[in-house]
């Protein structure tokens, strides 16, 4: 267990905290990278495609990093309750889950006062890794009007649902339940959702908890835990497996222990997914557009590239990047690949740490990862957003959400 960490945990955590309060204006500093690690904190009929955005001309991916001293991270919106997933909608706004059980929207900058939507009523948020946790859009939804949750309810297990709304308001009776899985422990509940490229809806699941997969949830491919589940919810009563899913059932890769964040590149439609480690490794894992499912990545063989426990199968994918705790980390928070109007960041996938706030980036060329150390922020991230012109959001467990911006 790391002792080292926040009373305040993500979801995604396991460990116990210290009572260090968080600072009341952070700083955001770029970090010139050395050789050295870092050791302390500065201060069926075919589902509906989705429309990726287009640009007249596409500006090539990133070879090397920025220099991170002429970014900075700048304070969008202020007086969240625990944040932990963005999404937008299509429509320039933006939406907030906060982790209690809420929906909040962003329009013009400004946080509106009224909830979209407001399940407090039957989200469990009693454990540190419960609550209110993903969301999607359906790419029809200015249409339809649906959208996917997913969120720990009765018996601490976890609910995927769908949900209708009109305009700047949800209907919390509108619930049609796709999914209840349920969870041995009250830790290791995954959460993330995303369409796919093909139209399908994706989901991370956790291993389901306690410590070191005593289950073997994560190898069994007849259980939803320590998988990504892919579903079509445009057909089916209430949805319909994908007929070239790799097991007959939901899954469409296996191994996670923890997959908090995955994110597609919404130009390649390549898959990553920031997978939590146990004690020693945070990893990121990769899936080209095109991959076909059985993905296997590892645990609880192999926690991150490395040997964790019994004998590893052949096969296994190991993760594109990793970093250890003895780096300054402890638990692993995906992002987006860059595909906003800052062209010099194009194609470069952003992710962080939860405890210490480290923002890494990595660049995929001439099939070979580039990995770099680009900011220390002194806040928690809890999650990363990208808005609908392909610029990238943090939300940390303070309640604030931050944009990359040029300094």
């Amino acid at each position: 267990m790391r002792r080292f960490l926040f009373l305040l945990m993500l979801p995604i955590l396991a460990c116990s905290g210290l009572n260090t309060p968080f600072p009341s204006t952070p700083t955001f500093d770029p970090v010139t990278e050395t050789s050295a690690p870092p050791t302390a904190i500065p201060e069926t009929p075919t589902p509906t495609p989705i429309p990726f955005t287009a640009t007249p001309t596409i500006p090539p991916d990133a070879s090397i990093f920025p220099s991170p001293e002429a970014y900075t991270w700048q304070l969008f919106v202020a007086g969240l309750q625990r944040p932990v997933d963005l999404q937008a909608d299509g429509s320039g706004r933006l939406f907030v889950i906060e982790k209690v059980g809420r929906i909040r929207i962003i329009q013009d900058g400004q946080l509106l006062l009224t909830s979209f939507l407001d399940i407090t009523d039957r989200v469990d948020n009693s454990g540190n890794e419960m609550g209110l946790l993903g969301l999607a859009f359906h790419p029809d939804y200015a249409q339809n009007g649906f959208f996917y949750v997913n969120y720990t309810g009765s018996g601490g297990n976890t609910f995927i649902s769908r949900f209708q709304s009109d305009g700047d308001a949800a209907n919390p009776n509108s619930e049609t339940i796709l999914l209840t899985i349920d969870q041995p422990y009250p830790n290791h509940n995954g959460g993330v959702l995303a369409f796919g490229p093909d139209g399908y809806l994706y989901a991370g699941l956790g291993d389901g908890g306690s410590r070191g997969d005593p289950l073997d949830n994560g190898q069994n491919t007849d259980s939803l835990l320590g998988k990504v589940l892919r579903i079509d919810v445009n057909n089916g009563d209430p949805y319909a497996i994908p007929a070239d899913n790799p097991f007959g059932n939901e899954v469409w890769a296996y191994g996670l222990r923890n997959p908090w964040r995955m994110s597609f590149d919404r130009q390649t439609g390549d898959l990553y997914i920031a997978d939590v480690g146990q004690d020693v490794w945070e990893e990121v894992d990769f899936l080209p557009a095109g991959s076909p499912g059985g993905a296997n990545f590892g645990w609880n063989f192999r926690e991150g590239a490395h040997d964790y426990q019994g004998t590893a199968p052949a096969g296994l994918v190991d993760p594109v990047a990793e970093y250890s705790h003895a780096e300054g980390g402890c638990s692993v928070t995906g992002g987006y690949v860059y595909r906003g109007a800052m062209t010099e960041w194009n194609g470069i996938y952003l992710f962080g740490d939860y405890c210490t706030g480290f923002i890494w980036g990595l660049i995929n060329s001439d099939g070979g990862w580039q990995k770099q150390l680009l900011f220390d922020v002194d806040v928690p991230i809890t999650s990363f957003g990208q808005d609908e012109a392909g610029e990238i959001y943090l939300l940390s467990d303070i309640g604030n959400i931050y944009r990359l911006v040029r300094e």
